[in-house]
């Protein structure tokens, strides 16, 4: 939960085994940190592993939290959120498969905003991965 009356539900429309993030560790208009655990629920997940891929999933959740987070300060809890097209400008990976019960940390920080557009930076982080 990232205040007394919102929560994670609130700041974005995964549910079920779409839903990554766990926890909000930091949260701001521009940036958030938030920490969530691999389930075999998850996309990707193989019968003993998560495919990497997903970590692109987590630092658009996480990006949506702090860009959503804005919004309802703005323009209150029941403000229309719609969801967002995602493009990946680069990416780069340094596992091969993610276990279950893994914690990542995942960090994003809005890098270039312009109307509805943003450049966003993510990273996200096994232990010293």
């Amino acid at each position: 939960m990232c205040s007394a009356d919102i929560e994670i539900e609130d700041l974005l429309p995964h549910r079920n085994g779409m839903l990554l993030i766990d926890e909000i560790i930091e949260v701001d208009d521009n940036k958030a940190v938030t920490a969530a655990i691999v389930s075999k629920e998850w996309p990707f997940f193989d019968g003993n592993a998560v495919n990497p891929l997903v970590l692109i999933e987590l630092v658009a959740q996480t990006a949506g939290i702090a860009n959503i987070w804005g919004i309802i300060k703005k323009q209150g809890k029941d403000s229309k959120n719609n969801g967002w097209l995602v493009g990946i400008k680069q990416s780069r990976f340094s596992v091969d498969a993610i276990s279950l019960n893994q914690r990542i940390i995942t960090y994003v920080e809005n890098k270039f905003e312009y109307e509805n557009y943003r450049h966003i930076a993510g990273s996200a982080k096994i232990g010293a991965d």
